[in-house]
């Protein structure tokens, strides 16, 4: 091998180490910018209601069933004028509270207590002249029928709404003020049987 040959070897075989050490040398690139996270979607407060109404459970006493399934024309009218009851179920054992096979109606020790109404019917649902938003939104904090009446009876959960923020409510409201009406006239509650009237 020629001296020039030899002297070519040496410098192809210098070569990576001389890129590295140039490479060293460069300043630190900074890091690329992370991109702006995408805007959260606005949800429209009648379909934040839809939500809430869905997950808090309303159907569960409020929309009538057959079969266990809601019969869609009736959602969230409450316990059917149709459906009469009288007097309490006599649970016996440890069961002391009976509901319904719609479970719109229930009957416990504080007598019988009947799903309401929730849908915008001008005469027997949330769009009377007796209910409002502020009506609505101090019955869910204050557990009085239409925020000043009497005691809003179990199963009615109110005691865990009363801790949702006004604009969750407010949400709630909206959505059940978007719904179709359903005329439904529900009863009044029964006291339990001694209970002063």
């Amino acid at each position: 091998m020629s001296f020039r040959q030899h002297r070519m070897a040496l410098l192809l075989a210098c070569l990576p180490i001389a890129v590295a050490v140039s490479a060293c040398n460069e300043p630190a690139q900074a890091p690329a910018a992370a991109p702006a996270p995408a805007p959260a979607p606005t949800v429209s407060p009648v379909e934040r209601g839809r939500v809430l109404v869905q997950v808090g459970g309303c159907h569960d006493c409020h929309s009538p069933k057959k079969e266990g399934q809601i019969i869609k024309e009736l959602m969230l009218s409450g316990h059917p004028s149709s459906v009469k009851i009288t007097a309490p179920n006599k649970a016996t054992g440890p069961w002391v509270i009976a509901t319904t096979d719609m479970l719109t109606a229930w009957s416990g020790p504080w007598g019988i207590s009947f799903a309401a109404n929730i849908t915008p019917d001008p005469d027997t649902g949330l769009k009377s002249s007796a209910w409002s938003e502020a009506a609505f939104l101090k019955a869910m904090k204050t557990g009085k029928h239409i925020g000043t009446g009497r005691d809003i009876l179990l199963p009615m959960p109110w005691f865990m709404y009363k801790d949702l923020a006004d604009e969750d409510l407010k949400a709630i409201w909206a959505y059940l003020q978007s719904i179709p009406p359903v005329k439904n006239e529900v009863p009044d509650p029964i006291p339990p049987p001694g209970a002063k009237k």
